[in-house]
């Protein structure tokens, strides 16, 4: 009987938005992360001002959704986090639900607490380089 290697470890970028932290929902976000199993690596409670927002959603910058967006990202405190875990990226997507809270699945984070699009509650990388740009964004020197 030989051992299957372990598949190394994967780490995503989430982001607990500002409408989560205002509605006290922080503890059952991070709870849901660690039940699946993901490690927690780095936390930080953030502020999101102009500058962060326009970086982390640069792709969006230019369209006509990102104002709104960046004004209610900037509205109030966030929790961003780095986990880790057997794709976790992949795991964190599907934790978090479709994007529009109204359409998101019942059991997903989205499905079960969010009515919106645009205040969905949280953020997680959608491909491995994402994870990287947003983690050395968010927290630089994170190694």
């Amino acid at each position: 009987m030989t051992d299957t290697p372990t598949p190394p470890a994967q780490r995503s970028f989430v982001l607990i938005k500002p409408d989560a932290v205002r509605r006290g929902l922080v503890g059952a976000v991070l709870s849901r992360l660690e039940n699946k199993g993901l490690s927690i690596v780095a936390m930080e409670l953030r502020q999101v001002n102009d500058e962060l927002s326009d970086q982390h959603y640069a792709e969006h910058v230019e369209k006509a959704f990102y104002p709104p967006l960046r004004t209610f990202v900037t509205s109030g405190p966030s929790v961003a986090l780095v986990v880790e875990g057997d794709e976790a990226i992949e795991v964190v997507r599907l934790l978090n639900g479709a994007t529009d809270g109204r359409k998101a699945a019942p059991g997903t984070i989205r499905g079960d607490y969010s009515l919106s699009n645009r205040e969905n509650l949280v953020h997680g990388s959608d491909s491995p380089e994402s994870a990287k740009r947003e983690i050395d964004l968010w927290f630089p020197g994170l190694a």
